[in-house]
């Protein structure tokens, strides 16, 4: 061995040494990558976070394509202050992204003036259920909201402000590969000191400059209270084919209390979709200065003028109590996920379970601090996740207290103050007089009345249990307090003892009615209206009582002893029909028969002596006349087997009807039969909805 082959022998031979411990580095550093990323793949994940990647473009790192939304509300009219909050917070949703349309459910004109001033994205949707004083029916929004084709639906207090993170949110949300349903509960602030700009895409001070997103966030987060028994707060679901709860959705009045909570307990009850909490993701806040809150001590008890209606709040609280699990199984709210944004990223945080599930990575870190404190973004982690978890406790409230109410269900509303607020423009109403048997009749009818926008409409109550049930429907009635007799639910037809006690109370109620100065249609619910007969009722004048004729032959008089139908009858107020009525009354209090024959025997005579042709009597006292309507245009029960066609609509719109009336037919149940499948119904009993043209299928039950 030379000089060279001694020096250069050792060198190669550790340089050599050295390669090969490099290479073995490498492998075993390979193989080690690969083993953890196969035991990250078996760590157990939620279903809901597997394959929840989906290819999506991006650019300047902000995700595109994204998601269609619709953001639904029911705003209050747009006057005054309440109606520039409510301005600029819709201003704040459109201004997010050309991806937002909005839905106004209202049927006030200022909100359609309103919508007709923005975009084409913003609309109004007056087909929902309302109740009489114009409170939408939460049930009707969230149905109206998931018949919507979008990607994704939003239900929103008309006040909230939405800042930038909540269309990104709602992206990376959409990326889920299982079905969602989130909520972010509002911030209050006691002022927001910004304006939108004129195109609503960018936030200025007064002074005119523009607010950068990073100084709204500071500005929240340095003014805001966070209360979740308020029930502020959006809540939004992608358009995926499971149900967001079990059963059905009781009719809450929107803003009106523990409906937003009641939702919520149930989807997590559920478990059909994956509930999670966007508050520290989504930033939403409103004003807090608007003193909508209910006040038992208002000098505006009755709220007709603020809004502040106790008996509405009593109704949440006790369909809340009655319906669903929340009153026996609340769900704690911080043993749900979390998504949070933390140093750029998203991240799901469920502190009960002590673990953190990234929105972008499949694998888990954990919340022990001697496993993340490794990494500098795990310590930001941490940070984050202390932060949330030292607001967990302001998040959580008990809605025990706010089901404990003592108010009874009832409008405190006279029959003086209620036909004052319906009656029409020539002091009209409909009246119905309706016992709990026939709730869902009566439903189906003013379903009906509603959609052909008549609202002059009022409703006695015969008993407890149809008086409640109204009020909780939004109906405007009041209760008959003299009833001496408790209501059959199944045997209170013709003929029987307790039909007759009841019709008796129609012609009282009509006669207390005229002679407050009010004219009254009484129209019984088993009577189906095509067209509205008010223009044609009392275009006969004063002085003539008009009448559905029960004759069902084809030729010869239609007022015949005892063929005046007390079921359907036009009265006005005028003093020689009050004096008719109450000879009507007092001959009807002492006959052991309904109140129909003494309608005829009083007006027209027994045996038809004041009869004065085909279709007329002339009572000779009071000089009244009675006209019988035209049987072709209000045709009854037997009439022409009218209800024996293949298509009863289609029979009745040819001849013109403007209603048709379901008698002749004896029982609830045998009415139901005749009706409902006929296609001349309008009410869904097990959703407690009425039916609208939005809706894909429609569904009846009796």
């Amino acid at each position: 061995m030379n000089f060279f082959q001694s020096i250069l022998f050792p060198y190669l031979h550790n340089k050599k040494a050295k390669l090969l411990g490099l290479w073995s580095i490498w492998v075993w550093g390979f193989i080690l990558i690969g083993v953890s990323f196969y035991a990250t793949q078996l760590m157990p994940l939620p279903s809901y976070f597997k394959g929840q990647i989906k290819k999506t473009m991006l650019f300047n790192g902000e995700l595109m394509d994204g998601p269609s939304i619709t953001i639904f509300t029911a705003p209050r009219p747009f006057v005054g202050t309440v109606g520039e909050r409510q301005a600029l917070a819709i201003r704040s949703w459109l201004g997010l992204s050309t991806d937002i349309s909005v839905v106004l459910f209202s049927q006030d004109p200022s909100v359609f003036s309103f919508a007709e001033l923005l975009s084409h994205r913003v609309s109004v949707e007056p087909n929902i259920d309302f109740t009489f004083l114009g409170t939408p029916f939460f049930h009707s929004m969230v149905a109206r909201s998931k018949a919507s084709s979008s990607d994704v639906s939003v239900v929103i207090d008309p006040n909230t402000v939405l800042l930038p993170d909540f269309i990104k949110t709602i992206r990376h949300a959409h990326r889920l590969d299982h079905d969602w349903l989130l909520f972010s509960s509002s911030k209050s602030v006691p002022h927001f000191p910004f304006h939108l700009d004129a195109d609503g895409k960018h936030w200025l001070q007064d002074d005119g400059s523009r607010v950068k997103t990073q100084k709204l966030q500071d500005f929240l987060s340095q003014e805001w209270k966070w209360n979740l028994c308020e029930e502020k707060m959006l809540i939004a679901w992608n358009s995926g084919d499971l149900p967001l709860h079990k059963g059905v959705l009781p009719p809450f009045l929107y803003g009106k209390g523990l409906h937003n909570r009641w939702l919520i307990n149930e989807a997590l009850l559920s478990d059909f979709r994956f509930v999670f909490d966007a508050s520290w993701a989504i930033s939403n806040l409103y004003l807090n200065d608007l003193g909508q809150d209910f006040d038992r001590t208002s000098g505006d008890f009755l709220g007709l003028a603020t809004g502040k209606r106790f008996w509405e709040v009593a109704g949440n609280s006790n369909l809340a109590m009655i319906y669903g699990s929340l009153y026996f199984h609340q769900q704690n709210f911080s043993n749900i996920f979390r998504l949070f944004q933390c140093g750029g990223y998203y991240l799901f945080i469920n502190s009960a379970q002590m673990v953190v599930y990234p929105l972008r990575y499949k694998g888990s870190l954990s919340l022990r601090k001697e496993v993340m404190f490794k990494l500098t973004r795990e310590k930001n982690t941490l940070e984050c996740i202390d932060t949330i978890r030292s607001t967990e406790g302001t998040k959580d409230c008990s809605v025990k207290n706010y089901l404990n109410v003592s108010m009874p269900i009832s409008l405190s509303l006279s029959l003086e103050i209620l036909l004052s607020l319906r009656a029409d423009k020539n002091k009209t109403v409909v009246l119905a007089v309706v016992g709990y048997s026939y709730k869902d009749m009566l439903m189906s009818w003013v379903c009906r009345l509603h959609h052909l926008q008549i609202s002059n409409f009022l409703v006695c109550a015969l008993d407890d249990d149809i008086y409640e049930f109204c009020v909780l429907q939004g109906l405007p009635v009041f209760k008959y307090a003299n009833l001496e007799t408790k209501i059959s639910f199944d045997n209170c037809h013709f003929g029987t003892e307790c039909f007759q006690k009841v019709t008796k109370v129609k012609s009282r109620m009509v006669l207390q009615i005229v002679k407050l100065g009010y004219n009254v249609l009484m129209s019984d619910v088993d009577i189906y209206w095509f067209k509205n007969p008010l223009p044609l009722l009392s275009s006969f004048g004063p002085a003539v009582l008009v009448a559905q004729s029960d004759e069902y032959k084809l030729t010869g008089p239609i007022n015949l002893p005892r063929r005046l139908n007390s079921g359907f009858y036009y009265a006005h107020s005028d003093a020689m029909t009050i004096a008719a009525l109450e000879k009507v009354v007092e001959h009807a209090a002492n006959s052991n028969l309904s109140e129909q024959p003494s309608f005829y025997d009083t007006l027209c005579g027994e045996g038809g002596y004041n009869r004065i042709d085909d279709s007329r009597c002339l009572e000779p006292q009071t000089n009244l006349t009675v006209q019988f309507l035209d049987r072709d245009l209000f045709p009854n029960g037997a009439y022409k087997d009218l209800w024996q066609e293949r298509n009863v609509k289609e029979a009745c719109l040819i001849k013109g009807c403007f209603i048709i009336h379901n008698n002749w037919i004896s029982g609830r149940r045998k009415k139901l039969e005749r009706q409902v499948p006929s296609g001349l119904w309008e009410y869904d009993m097990s959703t407690r909805m009425c039916l609208q043209t939005w809706h894909k299928t429609k569904f009846a039950y009796f």
